[in-house]
């Protein structure tokens, strides 16, 4: 399996649309209630569709650089607010966290290897 597509529910569409275009993805689908884009690297593809917010607390979604400190920095210049710097996590990834207009988690990181083989790892 392969995840490669996420959809949110924002409040406005246009708003988000700019937000996410801002961060680099590339708008494939256009319509006053429904957004595809593609992300910038690799063939993920992720949407927004509008709806009532009610609750953005339970998911973190995850924008993987080689370069979180390079990438932060450019996002901010484009008018990102991060709320966190990029900070070197106990768990071995490097992140810094910011939200969306409607208030979804994201962190921007970089893990590498310990992405999937952590030296914590479960043995087979």
């Amino acid at each position: 399996m392969r995840l490669n597509q996420l959809t949110l529910t924002v409040s406005d569409i246009a708003r988000s649309k700019a937000f996410y275009e801002r961060l680099g993805f590339h708008l494939l689908v256009n319509s006053p209630h429904y957004c595809r884009f593609l992300a910038p690297d690799g063939g993920t593809t992720f949407s927004i569709h509008a709806g009532e917010v009610t609750d953005t607390g339970g998911a973190v979604l995850y924008l993987e650089t080689d370069n979180v400190d390079a990438e932060a920095a450019r996002l901010a210049a484009l008018g990102i607010a991060f709320e966190t710097e990029p900070t070197d996590q106990s768990w071995l990834w490097r992140e810094a966290d910011f939200r969306d207009p409607d208030g979804h988690r994201w962190k921007l990181y970089h893990a590498g290897k310990n992405r999937v083989d952590p030296p914590w790892r479960v043995k087979p």
